[in-house]
Formats: structure tokens, C-alpha cells, sequence
């Protein structure tokens, strides 16, 4: 186990400098000019050339990229061009948000799949299973922008049990925005748990323990729901990744205080180090997550061999 961890450690060097690579080339590639945001529309040339210069931004872009890799490797990300306050200190403040929002939607979800899927595939082909089959249907196909502002207008404006936007009320705040990117989630985990649960109840190791005693309800939980965890790990740590980018259009949304309304306005503004940083710290996020469910593997299923 130790060498597996190590390994994937180092295997995640060349994936960051490769991301980081991508993040640097493609940021450059955006219309507009970060000096001519600063200095604004109707300034000098002289002027503008000044703010560029003051970013480093005359300089050519590979001694940017080489400035860039210098400072990151010094635990520098830089300072934002817009505020010109430390990057990494606006990210240390909205980044809990972020998470706090990922988590609460992957909450809601398993909240609803598990429950939802493990009765789906017990009771196969009878209503029950129709009713989660639909719901999975309709959670999928609703897109977060059109039912984020709904679950506001029945919920916040109608009935006022929650507020409409902001952090500021605790849990009360989360619970909107978690059931809107959750209940998405949870449509996927509740088809995935399903498939993988009915699979597991057909093989013969099932109807043996039911044969020798086992109760049906101690096969099914016990056993067969164990090992059909595999593929739903492997979703799961997926869909983590797109519940950071889906939370962007959530936090515009509800007036999340995370990353994501951060990253939007600095690539409004043309903001390099504040982008370059957010988008950095969501993938090694992802990565990070994907490590970790690795890991779960073996919990869930004693048989597979890390190596």
C-alpha cells in the first residue's frame, strides 16, 4: 500500500506541470488585454504600455511561463491584477465555500440514490422501480441554470423558508444550492446503483447465502451491496469534478461566495494570476479525490490488489 501511494504521489508531477501547462497557454489565448482593463478604453498607449510592463506582461511568454513555475514552486501564486491583493489569500477564503457546496450536494445525493436505487433493484420491473426510473429521467434532464431558479421562487420568495441567496444564514443558505446541483447527481447514482445491485443479485454467490440461511436482507446488504460500491465509487469520485465546474453556474446563482463566482469575474477581467490559481486548485482537487477513491477500492472490496 505505502509503495502504491508513493507511486501515484510522483505519477501526479508530470499531471499537475502538464495541467499547469495547459492552464498558462490556453489563459493567453483569451480576446483582450489585462492592461487595457486596468488602465481603461480611453487611456494612452503610453500608459497601457506602462501597466503591462508593471505585470510582466512585455515579456515573452515562455519567461512568463519560467516566472510562473519559479513562483509556484516557491508557494507563490502571485497577486491578482485586478485587486492586487495575494491570490492565494482570496482563494484560502472562498475555496471552504466551494467545498462546503460540493459536499452538501453529494450528500443530497446519496440521500436519495442510495435509498431510491438499492429498492429499484430489489423490486425490479414493479412500480417502485418505474417511479425511481422516471425520477432518474427527469434529474438528469433538468439543467441547474432553469432549476436553481425555481427551487428560489417556490422556496425562498413563495414560501420564505429559505434565503435567496449569500452564506450568510448557515445551513439554511446551503440547503437551495445543494439540492439543486445534488438532485442532478443523484439521478446518475440512482440508475448506477440499480444496474450494479441487480447485477450482483443474480450471481450465484446470493443464492447460495440464501440457500445455507443467509436472510434476504442480510444477502442483499451485507454482501451483494458491498461489492456493487465498485463502479459507484468510481462515479462518484467522477462526478466530483463536475460538481466544482457545476457549482460555477450555482454560485452565480445563488451568490455562493466560492470559487467559482471568483473564477468568472477574473476571467471577465482579465485577471491571469487569480484564474491560473483557481483552475489549478480545482484540478488538483480532482486529482486528489480520484486518489482517494482508489484507495476506497480496496475498502469496499478486499479482493482487488493496489499495485
Amino acid at each position: 500500500m505505502t509503495q502504491y501511494i508513493i507511486r501515484r504521489l510522483l505519477q501526479m508531477i508530470p499531471i499537475t506541470l502538464g495541467i499547469l501547462t495547459l492552464i498558462f497557454s490556453l489563459i493567453h489565448l483569451i480576446p483582450g488585454d489585462p492592461a487595457v482593463q486596468i488602465a481603461g478604453e480611453g487611456a494612452r498607449p503610453q500608459d497601457i504600455e506602462n501597466v503591462r510592463k508593471a505585470l510582466g506582461l512585455d515579456q515573452p511568454l515562455w519567461k512568463q511561463y519560467v516566472t510562473y513555475l519559479k513562483n509556484l514552486a516557491k508557494g507563490d501564486l502571485g497577486r491578482s491584477f485586478r485587486t492586487g491583493e495575494s491570490v492565494a489569500e482570496e482563494i484560502k477564503v472562498r475555496y471552504p465555500a466551494t467545498m462546503q457546496l460540493a459536499f452538501g450536494a453529494m450528500l443530497v445525493a446519496l440521500l436519495v440514490a442510495f435509498p431510491l436505487g438499492v429498492i429499484s433493484a430489489i423490486y425490479r420491473n414493479s412500480w417502485i422501480d418505474n417511479l425511481a426510473r422516471f425520477f432518474a429521467l427527469i434529474g438528469v434532464s433538468m439543467p441547474s441554470f432553469w432549476f436553481g431558479p425555481l427551487l428560489i421562487i417556490a422556496f425562498a420568495i413563495n414560501r420564505e423558508w429559505f434565503p435567496v441567496s449569500g452564506r450568510e444564514e448557515g445551513l439554511r443558505s446551503l440547503v437551495l444550492p445543494s439540492v439543486t446541483m445534488g438532485l442532478a447527481l443523484a439521478a446518475i447514482l440512482t440508475r448506477m446503483i440499480r444496474v450494479s445491485l441487480a447485477e450482483e443479485l443474480n450471481q450465484l454467490y446470493v443464492t447460495t447465502a440464501i440457500a445455507k440461511g443467509v436472510t434476504r436482507a442480510k444477502a442483499i446488504f451485507s454482501h451483494a451491496l458491498k461489492n456493487a460500491l465498485i463502479p459507484v465509487i468510481t462515479v462518484l469520485a467522477l462526478q466530483f469534478g463536475s460538481l466544482l465546474t457545476g457549482a460555477i453556474i450555482t454560485e452565480q446563482i445563488f451568490s455562493w461566495p466560492g470559487l467559482g463566482r471568483l473564477l468568472i469575474s477574473s476571467i471577465t477581467s482579465r485577471d491571469y494570476p487569480q484564474v491560473q490559481a483557481s483552475i489549478l486548485v480545482i484540478a488538483l482537487t480532482y486529482i486528489m479525490v480520484n486518489f482517494i477513491s482508489d484507495l476506497l477500492y480496496g475498502v469496499a472490496d478486499p479482493r482487488i490488489k493496489l499495485e
